[in-house]
């Protein structure tokens, strides 16, 4: 299980892409109950 410090910093990283993102996806990837990775995934829209 990660350390409540390290669990604060992926919460504080993902409230800061939901804040960025206008249009696409935030995925976190998972091992063993631990948040490993964290994808960003925007689209651009023109019109």
């Amino acid at each position: 299980m990660a350390k409540a410090s390290e669990q604060e910093a992926v919460l504080l990283k993902v409230q800061e892409l939901l804040n960025k993102v206008k249009f696409g996806s935030i995925t976190l990837i998972i091992q063993d109950g631990v948040v490993i990775q964290i994808e960003q995934n925007e689209k651009i829209r023109l019109k």
